[in-house]
């Protein structure tokens, strides 16, 4: 391969040029191993700094829980948000959050992975599983419940909901989560393909959730359980994740959920691939599109106030919590019911 194409661009220039190992997904340069390390996490780092109009992600002294699954991505993201908390001087305290969806021969594997990061990062670790949180539905229950069509909604809704509970028992101000550019861009597409043009305000920003307070209605008093959450990989190529974590030599699970084949974004996901194949931009140019449209939605169409589950006491946009509205469903034996559309 030819010379790399970033060695004499380093501050401490060489005499010359490294030889290249790889071609960078994302922008097609010929890099060594080294300029690639330094040129991904210098990148995260600068989405870290420019994030929410140059105020940053961070603020000196926070406590910072990062959503740990074992997978490349949030392993990647444990150990740059690490890395980068030390060479900077963020003055974060970093705590890893895991959620245990229950899903026998997938997660407890992946748990495994968790631990091990945990020490190697020495970072405290807390595990919260749905059979407690949700009165003993874990996901193979749900399943064997529902059957495999909704199975993902069931689970993206009480994951959400579960590290919002984690957040509070840690008592984190922020947690960071692993979602990377092609995620973002798969879900920017998915919902265009719905019509639902109005959640790409929510789905396109870095950060959620810090708003929440304001966005209750001023008669009530402030909201609790409110834990922003961030994506310090929305430009970072997927590829790019899990060449950085084979190069640095990464523990992690690499085995897809058992039930994530039948889900709608697998076939958002083909798309998204398919389109890369063809213009390796294609990922960045849906999320660029993404924030431009969502930057014209109408104001009528945004989403609707925040407010308290009345059941459980969780953030919701409706009386009660989608996330409720599935467990009562369940425990009544009605699992086909249709979500609210309000939620």
């Amino acid at each position: 391969m030819a010379p790399c194409a970033l060695c004499m661009s380093r501050p401490e220039r060489p005499a010359s040029p490294s030889r290249a190992i790889l071609r960078r997904p994302k922008t097609g340069q010929a890099v060594c191993r080294d300029c690639f390390f330094l040129a991904f996490e210098t990148e995260v780092h600068n989405t870290i700094l420019a994030a929410n109009s140059g105020k940053g992600l961070f603020r000196a002294g926070e406590r910072i829980g990062i959503a740990a699954s074992g997978g490349k991505d949030s392993t990647v993201l444990a150990h740059i948000v690490t890395l980068l908390n030390e060479r900077y001087a963020y003055g974060l305290n970093l705590y890893l959050l895991s959620i245990d969806e229950g899903i026998s021969g997938y997660r407890d594997d992946s748990l495994e992975t968790v631990k091990t990061n945990a020490k190697e990062y020495k970072l405290p670790l807390k595990i919260l599983s749905y059979d407690d949180l949700y009165g003993g539905w874990t996901m193979d229950k749900v399943v064997k419940e529902t059957g495999r069509k909704n199975n993902c909604t069931y689970c993206g809704v009480f994951r959400r909901q579960a590290l919002d509970r984690g957040g509070s028992v840690l008592q984190v101000d922020h947690i960071v989560t692993g979602h990377n550019a092609d995620d973002m861009a798969e879900t920017i597409l998915m919902n265009v393909l719905r019509g639902d043009i109005a959640r790409l305000e929510r789905c396109t920003a870095i950060t959620t959730g810090k708003d929440a307070h304001e966005e209750a209605d001023g008669s009530q008093p402030a909201l609790p359980h409110v834990v922003k959450r961030s994506k310090p990989f929305k430009y970072a190529y997927e590829k790019e994740i899990v060449m950085y974590a084979y190069f640095k030599k990464l523990t992690y699970h690499s085995t897809e959920c058992i039930y994530s084949p039948t889900a709608y974004r697998g076939h958002a996901r083909a798309l998204v691939k398919d389109l890369e194949s063809i213009r390796p931009s294609a990922i960045l140019d849906l999320i660029y599109s993404g924030e431009a449209m969502s930057r014209i939605v109408r104001p009528d169409s945004k989403r609707p106030t925040q407010q308290l589950c009345s059941q459980c006491s969780s953030m919701s946009s409706a009386p009660v919590c989608q996330a409720c509205q599935l467990l009562n469903s369940l425990n009544a034996g009605l699992a086909s019911m249709q979500l609210s559309s309000k939620n």
